[in-house]
């Protein structure tokens, strides 16, 4: 770039993430620049922090993929290669899935798979994987997309595609395999002591104890939690949600930094020590696609941040965690879901081969399909009135390769774009030029 078109860019960079997180770097100044320093590490860790840049981009961009309803379905919002995982659903079948619904809202279906096939480029680029290699990996990932969403058009079930035990081979099957292996007595033990003939959360350097006013304020909270837990999740309350502990907690990843958050230690199933449930209570953001988008009609559908965030992740999820839900805290939304033994991320440094990474996108391609289609007319929500394939299939209609095409294209072009901003964004850290939050 030239070299004031890399500074108009520095600067574009420098207020993007000033809007999106002001309020939290004014809170949480040591927070952020532990934030900045993990986003400083590479490219990729610098993609991950700033979705909010990403939707600058998007949403100033053209994009041939969206019309009237394909530019409004659910969107995961955060679609990079390292948001998918395992979880125990409520069904009680542990899942790979897409995983941290923190930026799911309304959007472009296209805005999704842009964002994760860019950020499959940084990582091949970063394995050194030939560019032709890249581009075959983001075909395999975006023609596995689109052959669940046909799946989904002959189907009369949205809700019956899930990636488990019985239908997965290799890194994805690995991963369930460990998580199968996790156990809650092994979390348990490592994050409460046994005091009294009950647990209570160890002390150390990521928790807080609370005074009585915020530990009463946070009792409420998690009362008034309670309720937002439909009717057919719902334990039974005379002993699952008896609050054994609280604390103020902090450390979180990227994404999280600077958000309040505390854990809740409730009784659980039953009155066995080796049974007794962690939950988080966390500040729900605001996602990044709503800053640039009119956002009017979705912001009066919801209470608070805490009630988007958790009816976005049922619809996009379906099978959610039984324990999802949301409160308010002096006046501000908070998701609350459990700290499970059986969530584990997809690890990417355990596989570099293009043949081992072919079989996990083509695997993510097909969660990518399923989240959105199962999160439409079907779900538990009125936002979105129509089926997305449906509506998925209109707008490709003839076009499919082309699609894929451009989506490749974009991938690799968008990836050198985080690279070079990557490169300005430390300089503006180090220079202390974001928020006032000095590297030093």
């Amino acid at each position: 770039m030239a070299r004031t078109t890399r500074k108009a860019r520095q600067q574009l960079i420098v207020d993007v993430l000033e809007d999106a997180f002001a309020d939290l770097m004014t809170a949480d100044p040591r927070a952020f620049r532990g934030k900045f320093r993990k986003m400083a590490a590479d490219p990729f860790a610098f993609y991950r922090g700033s979705a909010c840049l990403f939707y600058a981009d998007m949403t100033k961009a053209a994009d041939t993929w969206a019309d009237e309803r394909a530019g409004a379905v659910w969107i995961h919002g955060d679609l990079h290669a390292e948001n998918f995982g395992t979880y125990m659903d409520s069904d009680g079948r542990l899942v790979f899935d897409v995983n941290d619904f923190d930026e799911a809202y309304i959007g472009h279906f296209s805005w999704d798979l842009r964002r994760f096939v860019a950020s499959l480029a940084l990582l091949g680029w970063q394995k050194a994987l030939p560019e032709e290699a890249i581009r075959r990996l983001v075909g395999t990932y975006l023609r596995a997309y689109l052959a669940q969403v046909n799946h989904y058009l002959e189907s009369e079930d949205d809700d019956d595609f899930a990636l488990h035990l019985g239908n997965t081979d290799g890194p994805v099957h690995d991963i369930l395999v460990a998580a199968r292996l996790s156990s809650r007595v092994a979390l348990l033990d490592g994050i409460t002591r046994i005091e009294g003939g009950v647990r209570a959360f160890r002390d150390d350097v990521s928790v807080r104890r609370l005074g009585k006013a915020e530990r009463r304020k946070v009792d409420e909270a998690f009362a008034s939690y309670l309720d937002s837990i439909p009717e057919s999740k719902r334990f039974d309350r005379e002993l699952f949600y008896d609050v054994r502990d609280v604390v103020g907690k902090s450390g979180f990843g990227i994404g999280s930094a600077g958000l309040p958050a505390y854990n809740v230690l409730v009784e659980g199933y039953n009155q066995s020590l080796d049974n007794d449930v962690i939950l988080s209570m966390k500040q729900a953001n605001v996602p990044a696609v709503s800053r640039f988008v009119d956002s009017g009609e979705v912001e009066r559908y919801f209470d608070h941040e805490g009630h988007r965030t958790v009816v976005s992740q049922r619809a996009l999820q379906v099978h959610t965690d039984p324990l999802l839900g949301y409160t308010s805290l002096d006046g501000v939304g908070y998701v609350v879901a459990e700290v499970s033994p059986y969530e584990a991320d997809l690890d990417w440094s355990s596989f570099t081969e293009p043949d081992e990474m072919n079989a996990v996108v083509k695997a993510l391609g097909a969660a990518t399909a399923k989240v959105h289609c199962a999160s439409d007319e079907d779900s538990e929500q009125d936002l979105v009135t129509f089926q997305t394939e449906e509506a998925i299939a209109t707008v490709l209609e003839g076009r499919r390769k082309e699609f894929v095409a451009d989506l490749t294209d974009f991938a690799v072009a968008y990836a050198d774009t985080v690279k070079a901003d990557h490169a300005l964004f430390v300089d503006a850290f180090r220079e202390g030029r974001i928020g006032g939050v000095s590297a030093t």
